[in-house]
């Protein structure tokens, strides 16, 4: 409960400083959090119940959470298109900067933990989720990069590392949906 919680607040603060700043790659940032929070409830979904011995619910509870990667991806694509065709460029935000060192520093160690209880109980669905935190990390790293690198002038480095995030995430998703991912 209390990573959903942290997910609200850190989707909240996100979405509001990726506004601010006109960062696509802090506004996809905010919105994965969202997503991370949807991985959370598929896993707890996943081991209430009848469902927790059932290997058709780990692999509903798998596919959900693969497809809960490529939510993001469209939009941010999207975005930086659509940015770019405007000519918008994104600026330095000292609360972006926060939330984001915050995340870069607390979603790794969630993110190997899940993966880890994942490889115990079995649960690809679990340690994907755990990669969506690893996954939420490198986006912060990318984002942190992205704002400080603006600050000389290298307006391109946000839509860029939007886009790789983007990619990435299609990726893991696929990975996840074909089992590939996370505890094997």
């Amino acid at each position: 409960m209390a990573t959903l919680v942290w997910l609200s607040v850190e989707s909240t603060l996100g979405l509001y400083a990726g506004l601010s700043a006109d960062s696509v790659a802090l506004i996809g940032w905010g919105l994965s959090a969202f997503v991370e929070a949807a991985a959370s409830l598929i896993v707890v979904w996943r081991f209430t119940g009848s469902r927790t011995l059932s290997p058709g619910a780990e692999t509903t509870a798998r596919r959900l959470v693969a497809a809960s990667f490529w939510l993001l991806a469209p939009y941010v694509i999207a975005h930086v298109a659509y940015d770019l065709h405007e000519g918008h460029r994104s600026s330095p935000t000292t609360l972006g900067i926060a939330v984001t060192a915050i995340s870069l520093v607390s979603m790794p160690a969630l993110g190997l933990a899940k993966r880890r209880l994942g490889v115990r109980l079995a649960s690809t669905a679990t340690a994907g989720e755990g990669i969506q935190n690893l996954i939420c990390a490198a986006m912060a790293a990318g984002v942190l990069t992205g704002l400080w690198l603006n600050t000389f002038g290298w307006w391109w480095v946000d839509p860029a590392m939007a886009v790789a995030l983007a990619a990435v995430a299609v990726r893991e998703g696929i990975r996840a949906w074909h089992d590939h991912a996370c505890c094997h």
